[in-house]
């Protein structure tokens, strides 16, 4: 059996994103519930998705377990999973962390881009590690079954994370440096590291984390999975799109200053180019995956590592969680 699963999207979700995503054939989907919210706020959004959920109960459901990930395949459904791209729902109380797990979430960043109470964001010009909090955090995460993911945070911090999680983590939506030197992409002694730990990265279709942005092609996209591949092994590595779609500039805007500035921060963007990037035209939408089957076929997978990328790895990372 295999599975199609996009490890990370934020998108502007309605109806017509959700039938997208199932026109692409994805069984599930990791979905960005929180950015700067707190624990109050979050539920805010879950009764958001709860009304997702009932409106759309022919297309989507939450998602726990690996088990619903097959059973979305069965039912030809997209099961969703919760995660957040922040730490602050579980403000600085660790007994939150079992409460957002029992609402769903599956992963959690200990940063997004600045210092947290947990760890150290990319954008910081010291990273100082994950802190005693950050280290009670990860012994819990492990506990109940949330994955520790680090793909907006500094790389002391990482090889931290990697080093005092006693289960595999994640970086759901990053690529390597190698081929682009974005403040997000990730050193390669860090992806062997990662791979060694049996942790997953998931490579990402944001086009600032692309060579060339908007104008990337599939061919130098897939060159870099298979030169990826070559560092990490082909079971490590998945697809997390960070894919945005129909998602106004004013939230881009937000998720990169929240509350906590009144200098704008364009993050890896410019002052002439603040919104979102426009997607390379082969993933507009999760319809893309095709053109990365395609893509990672023409540059040497065979047909096994190919459906391994774009799912299977997931799946097996996820029977871990629970």
């Amino acid at each position: 059996m295999n599975y199609k699963i996009d490890n990370l999207q934020y998108c502007k979700w309605s109806r017509e994103v959700f039938q997208i995503n199932r026109d692409a054939g994805l069984d599930a989907v990791h979905v960005t519930v929180v950015y700067h919210e707190d624990y109050d706020e979050f539920i805010q959004r879950i009764n958001e998705w709860n009304n997702y959920f009932k409106e759309n109960s022919d297309l989507i459901f939450l998602g726990s377990s690996y088990k619903d990930i097959e059973k979305a395949k069965e039912k030809k459904k997209t099961a969703i999973f919760f995660g957040f791209q922040n730490c602050s729902p579980i403000e600085d109380d660790i007994a939150l962390i079992e409460k957002v797990h029992n609402y769903g979430c599956r992963f959690m960043q200990l940063t997004y881009n600045n210092q947290s109470l947990l760890a150290t964001g990319c954008y910081e010009k010291n990273d100082s590690g994950v802190t005693n909090f950050g280290r009670e955090a990860i012994k819990e995460m492990n506990r109940v079954g949330i994955v520790i993911d680090m793909s907006h945070s500094a790389e002391k911090s990482t090889f931290d994370a990697i080093e005092i999680s006693e289960k595999p983590i994640a970086i759901t939506h990053a690529n390597p440096i190698f081929w682009h030197k974005a403040k997000r992409n990730k050193s390669e002694d860090l992806l062997k590291a990662l791979a060694e730990s049996n942790g997953m990265l998931g490579l990402s279709l944001y086009a600032h984390h692309l060579k060339d942005s908007t104008n990337c092609t599939l061919e130098s996209f897939c060159e870099m999975a298979a030169r990826t591949a070559e560092i990490m092994g082909v079971k490590n590595i998945g697809i997390g799109s960070d894919l945005c779609l129909n998602q106004p500039d004013s939230v881009v805007e937000w998720m990169r200053n929240g509350t906590w500035a009144k200098t704008k921060n364009f993050g890896e963007g410019s002052k002439t180019k603040a919104g979102f990037p426009q997607q390379p035209d082969w993933f507009i939408d999760a319809r893309g995956f095709k053109n990365l089957e395609i893509g990672l076929k023409k540059v040497g997978f065979n047909e096994k590592e190919t459906n391994d990328i774009l799912g299977n790895n997931w799946f097996n990372f996820y029977k871990g969680i629970n």
